[in-house]
């Protein structure tokens, strides 16, 4: 059997100690390792010629990319779970009770078990590459450091900043490190090893006191101080979590009880706290989706097709989508673009729109200016069909308008080649009534992106009947480039998120028009778990966009999907949202802080906002909406399956992570749960709320999605 761990001595009492695990692209730390890691450290220690330890990786990119998150569902109980993060106390404490000096040489990722096991080790070097990255990202599977992470960060960068990293999962790049007391040095690759080596041989140094800001010292210096630090955290966690999330406040209190009890107390607590959220059903949720998007990266998208090269794209309309696609295409996938549109103000922004995002990076030291230039080169404008003809890939990011679309399919295929795919960033437009226009249909696609672009992950890929699947691989390997997670689904009005998105806007809408004040309907979906409430969202997608996609969808799908009448009194209002900063909230300058809501929207609507009903019920209603047109979309073949409905409600609309997505939210609620309180509702309200069929076969067989 080939071995992860091999260990070369060097004539100057150096040892090297190399992890490379067989057959891996990257190295993950296994279970299975612990026995192989105590029998090198015990030779170690019984080899007196051996004066100091260098741990390096063995793999190019990457020191250690974290635990293999699979061992984690072998658990199948809470002491299974504990025995795995104790099983790694022993093996990490026997590494740092070494008397000889122990020091970790880093490149690439070094991220959760992969940094606990480089904090164990006396000193750190990383190399300065631009893919070093260290961090603890665990709470974003629900889980904490549980290798002894949440006792020696505290310990080695202070309380404050470690908690800064352990409760959002941030990855540090090589400079901070350096400047947080992370690590000791930072050096080239080249010399990463000769480094380490001469570290190892200065022999162990007492570390430098991390300089901390003067708040910090005085808080971090006392117990009165650190239990302000712990409240504070507290409080901003709740405040974040909604309490929906039961990590973060575990990873406050293994800090707590380590720092006031001592090293041994706190791993105890780490490794229960761990245990307790291993089983725990919201981290069960946050790795469903952790693997979905993982098996979805191996996918084309299309059985047998494998994807061409895009080696160009252009992008129609320089607006605020425009600008977007544009800018994610030269500064994520690295490929040029060439942006198209009427006018020359539109094609400033665009510019304006890319420079803007990159400029940031130079701002906060992440980017030279030097880089920021060379990815702005990729960009190029034109109010004509110049420079175009050698386009793999063409965005189109103009008006729903049909004429228009087919205007720009005709315009396309007569300036580019035979296998220049069109894309549609169309909202909700058939793609087949958009491929009516063209000679060459099986070059047409959907790629519906999400605003703003650079922030939301989603993007779907629309196939319409005749897309080849060649276009289809294409497409969604180019969506992967630009740093997206592409969902493939069949063409038809809404395509599923916008279409399960709709009833549950519009539901809302109705909670509105009973008398539910917009500050609570908002708060109730947000303490479901959504990022922002549905008038919030409303307000940002625009009140003039909602208005143009209902009469689609009803036209297509039927008269459940009918909006409100009283929502036309608002655009009569010259109410679009936030983009003419008028809407339900109030915008301007006076609106710095918490938004509020503009009370004159109520007059407008014709209502008064009477007692509010319980929370829960109203976030109910909306929700069930969504789970039964998302079960409506499968049974349609819109999604090819639930994992797919799953990914794109979460990353596409922000569906609550720590449920899994509408399908594992089904599971859990059983679906004969879900079709009583659906038929309850329908009873109430009229048949917008008729359970699907799918859903109906679901309860009396009593059967799951997974």
């Amino acid at each position: 059997m080939e071995k992860t761990f091999n260990l070369t001595r060097r004539d100057d009492g150096i040892a090297i100690l190399t992890m490379d695990v067989p057959g891996e692209t990257m190295n993950t730390l296994k279970a299975q390792f612990g026995p192989e890691i105590s029998e090198i450290l015990a030779e170690i220690k019984s080899d007196s010629s051996i004066r100091g330890l260098v741990l390096i990786s063995g793999k190019k990119d990457s020191f250690v990319a974290g635990a293999d998150i699979s061992m984690l569902d072998a658990c199948k109980t809470a002491s299974d779970a504990k025995a795995l993060s104790q099983q790694g106390h022993v093996v990490f404490n026997e590494l740092e009770a070494l008397t000889i000096p122990v020091v970790a040489a880093i490149h690439g990722a070094c991220l959760g078990g992969g940094l606990e096991l480089a904090l164990a080790c006396h000193q750190r070097v990383c190399s300065d590459d631009g893919k070093t990255m260290l961090g603890v990202p665990e709470v974003q599977l629900g889980l904490l450091p549980g290798g002894g992470g949440t006792q020696r960060l505290p310990r080695l960068v202070g309380i404050t900043t470690a908690l800064d990293m352990m409760l959002t999962g941030k990855q540090i790049r090589p400079k901070q490190a350096l400047k947080m007391g992370l690590v000791n040095d930072v050096v080239p690759q080249t010399i990463l090893l000769q480094t380490a080596v001469e570290m190892a041989l200065a022999g162990k140094r007492v570390p430098k006191p991390v300089k901390k800001s003067l708040v910090n010292q005085v808080l971090e210096g006392t117990s009165f101080g650190r239990n302000i630090i712990f409240d504070q955290a507290t409080k901003q966690v709740e405040k974040k979590t909604q309490g929906n999330y039961p990590a973060p406040a575990k990873i406050i209190d293994c800090v707590r009880q380590g720092i006031a009890k001592g090293m041994q107390k706190g791993l105890e607590v780490e490794a229960s706290h761990f245990a307790e959220l291993v089983v725990s059903k919201e981290s069960e949720a946050l790795r469903s989706i952790f693997f979905a998007t993982t098996e979805m990266k191996k996918e084309t998208g299309a059985e047998g097709a494998s994807p061409r090269k895009v080696k160009k794209a252009v992008i129609l309309g320089g607006g605020l989508m425009g600008g977007g696609i544009a800018s994610v295409t030269t500064t994520k996938a690295k490929i040029p673009v060439r942006v198209k549109d009427i006018s020359e103000k539109g094609l400033s922004n665009a510019l304006a729109y890319a420079y803007k995002l990159l400029d940031k990076g130079v701002k906060r030291r992440h980017m030279t200016p030097a880089a920021r230039d060379n990815l702005m080169a990729l960009m190029t404008t034109t109010t004509e069909y110049k420079g175009v003809k050698d386009a793999d890939i063409v965005v189109e990011a103009v008006f729903e308008d049909l004429a228009l679309k087919h205007q720009m399919v005709k315009d396309i295929e007569r300036e580019c080649g035979e296998h220049t795919i069109f894309a549609s960033n169309t909202s909700s437009l058939p793609i087949s009534q958009i491929a009516e226009a063209a000679t060459r249909p099986e070059n047409v696609i959907g790629l519906h992106y999400f605003s703003p672009v650079e922030k939301m992950p989603l993007v779907e890929v629309i196939a319409h009947a005749k897309t080849s699947p060649e276009t289809i691989a294409t497409t969604v390997a180019f969506a992967r480039k630009q740093g997206k997670t592409p969902i493939v689904v069949q063409d038809g009005a809404g395509f599923y998120v916008n279409r399960i998105l709709a009833l549950y806007m519009n539901e809302a809408a109705q909670l509105l028009l009973e008398g539910q004040s917009v500050e609570h309907l908002d708060k109730a979906l947000v303490k479901f778990g959504f990022p922002v409430g549905p008038i919030t969202l409303l307000d940002e997608v625009g009140i003039d966009v909602g208005a143009k996609i209902s009469p689609i969808l009803e036209k297509e799908l039927g008269e459940r999907f009918k909006a409100p009448a009283a929502f036309d009194k608002l655009l009569g209002d010259d109410r679009k949202g936030r983009k003419n900063g008028k809407g339900f909230y109030q915008y301007g300058a006076s609106s710095k802080k918490a938004k509020a809501v503009d009370e004159s929207v109520y007059g407008v609507l014709g209502i008064k906002p009477g007692t509010n009903k319980d929370a829960k019920a109203v976030a109910e209603r909306c929700v069930v909406q969504m789970l039964n047109e998302a079960v409506r979309c499968l049974e349609d073949g819109i999604i090819a399956s639930p994992r797919d409905g799953d990914i794109g409600a979460i990353f596409g609309i922000g569906f609550p992570p720590f449920f899994g997505g509408p399908f594992h939210y089904i599971d859990t609620l059983g679906a004969a749960n879900l079709v009583r309180i659906l038929e309850g509702y329908q009873s109430q309200f009229g048949n917008r709320f008729e359970p699907c069929e799918r859903l109906k076969t679901m309860a009396q067989e009593n059967t799951h999605f997974f």
